[in-house]
């Protein structure tokens, strides 16, 4: 049984926090429902992290529903379950909540998906940023029928793909932070020694519904994004990608940031937009 939730209204937007059954314990989400929807699916979306930080409250979380749903966009926020921290693996391994391997977050999303999709009868699509667009990709075919996958500055593969004329373009802190060695360390700090289902299996690209694909240009894991672009067109999966110029990673993350805005047109245009 679904769990009580507390409820606020801002503006033209009800949101509410909720819990569902998972397979591991509760499941904390948040429903955030337009007064004037738009026909629409219901976009169950999940924030980036690198699999071991972020909570529904974070801007590419919070921000990113809040103006897709007043753009009329149903949207489910899931607060899944995190893994190791990279190079601390042993804090937070207890409690209610303790840090988990995967593939306990993409467990938690699928059960998310089956609770939701009797009650959605205009399907879901599920989506999200960073590891969140991982995440996803990981559960399609785990999960229910969907409607469509939204994925933005994802990373699809245990090792990222090396691409010089990419890393070139990467300034800031990320040139360190995201170097593909570190990268590759803390994939294998959450997928584990086998993986565990924690990146897509090429043999399920053709189960892939419509997807739109949201890259930052200047973004180390472009390479990946690159990569999975082309092995869903290979799919023969209906893809439609944007890479947003100049942008960095995380702009979902800014949400007064220029990027920030057009990642939401995109997606909510792509949202209310009838396959071919």
């Amino acid at each position: 049984m679904r769990g009580e939730g507390i409820g606020s209204s801002v503006g033209t937007i009800d949101v509410m926090d909720d819990v569902l059954p998972g397979p591991h314990g509760p499941v904390p989400i948040r429903h955030y429902r337009p007064q004037d929807p738009a026909a629409a699916p219901t976009l169950v979306w999940l924030h980036g992290g690198g699999f071991f930080r972020g909570d529904l409250d974070l801007p590419e979380s919070d921000a990113v529903a809040r103006a897709l749903s007043a753009r009329g966009i149903p949207v489910v926020t899931v607060d899944y379950r995190l893994g190791p921290l990279p190079g601390m693996p042993w804090i937070g391994r207890t409690g209610p909540r303790a840090r988990r391997r995967a593939p306990h977050a993409r467990d938690e999303v699928v059960a998310v998906l089956r609770a939701l999709e009797p009650e959605r009868s205009a399907g879901l699509v599920l989506g999200g940023a960073s590891a969140g667009a991982c995440l996803a990709a990981s559960a399609v075919a785990a999960g229910p029928p969907l409607a469509g996958t939204v994925l933005a500055y994802g990373f699809f593969h245990a090792r990222i793909p090396r691409d010089p004329a990419v890393q070139r373009l990467v300034r800031g802190h990320r040139r360190i932070t995201h170097a593909p060695l570190l990268l590759d360390a803390a994939n294998r700090t959450y997928a584990g020694p086998l993986g565990a289902g924690a990146f897509p299996a090429p043999e399920d690209l053709s189960t892939f519904p419509r997807t739109l694909v949201l890259d930052a240009e200047r973004d180390t894991m472009r390479a990946s994004g690159d990569r999975f672009a082309r092995q869903l067109g290979a799919a023969g999966v209906d893809l439609e990608r944007h890479v947003l110029p100049d942008s960095r990673h995380a702009f979902l993350n800014r949400p007064d940031s220029i990027d920030f805005a057009a990642a939401v047109d995109l997606i909510a245009s792509w949202m209310v937009r009838r396959p071919i």
